[in-house]
């Protein structure tokens, strides 16, 4: 099957184990890259690390209302476009997920070729088609094209390499624990330890920083690791 927007990267909350273990088969299989949680707060947190092409929000979760996660980001600025589910069937209720900041709904239970057509519809949108660039002291991250320019130029990271640079731009002057980074970026390797952030760290440093400047991430000893603040 020829998936029309291949390697997307989507973000599912849902807290039924079964239903989000399908959707995130499916839509791996549709070459696209999940990410699955399933509380309002884990939502919240990968919300305020990452960006994503498209959302698949849960209406009931066990910490929260998936309706007001919708407002919080919407209110923070974020466009994403988000699919809502929830087992709700009333107009009254779409109407409310739709005017809280949804951009579609889908009521369970649902076809998951249904799910998938939903989302393409929802990425085609020319609204997402501008790109994000985080930016600083000569580094431009381009979240969406997923490249890392350095005075201008192109510097190959590796997936995780990215994604750690990533979560510490977006968050200048912030420290992030080495667990908290572990979470973030090595969440689905059982092996992932504070010497895997450390070599990663180190690496990342040798592509980004400039000999005779200071590093770009400092090392909080004994906290972890924050991006330097300009």
């Amino acid at each position: 099957m020829l998936t029309i927007l291949a390697m997307a990267k989507i973000l599912v909350v849902e807290d039924d184990d079964h239903q989000a273990d399908v959707i995130e088969k499916w839509l791996t299989h549709e070459h696209h890259k999940v990410d699955v949680v399933s509380t309002y707060a884990d939502g919240k947190a990968m919300l305020s690390s990452y960006t994503y092409d498209a959302i698949v929000l849960d209406w009931g979760l066990p910490d929260g209302v998936g309706i007001d996660l919708i407002k919080e980001f919407r209110k923070g600025g974020g466009t994403t476009p988000i699919l809502m589910l929830t087992g709700r069937s009333d107009m009254s209720d779409k109407e409310q997920g739709l005017d809280g900041g949804a951009d579609d709904y889908l009521t369970k239970p649902f076809q998951i070729r249904e799910l998938s057509a939903r989302l393409r519809a929802l990425m085609r949108r020319p609204s997402q088609m501008v790109s994000e660039v985080l930016s600083s002291g000569g580094l431009e991250l381009d979240v969406a094209k997923h490249e890392l320019w350095k005075n201008g130029e192109l510097v190959k990271l590796f997936p995780q390499e990215f994604s750690l640079l990533e979560v510490l731009m977006r968050k200048p002057g912030v420290v992030h624990s080495t667990d908290a980074l572990i979470n973030l970026v090595w969440k689905s390797e059982a092996g992932a330890s504070g010497e895997t952030v450390r070599t990663s760290v180190l690496r990342l440093r040798r592509k980004i920083d400039t000999d005779g400047q200071p590093s770009h991430i400092e090392n909080v000893h004994g906290v972890g690791y924050k991006f330097r603040q300009n």
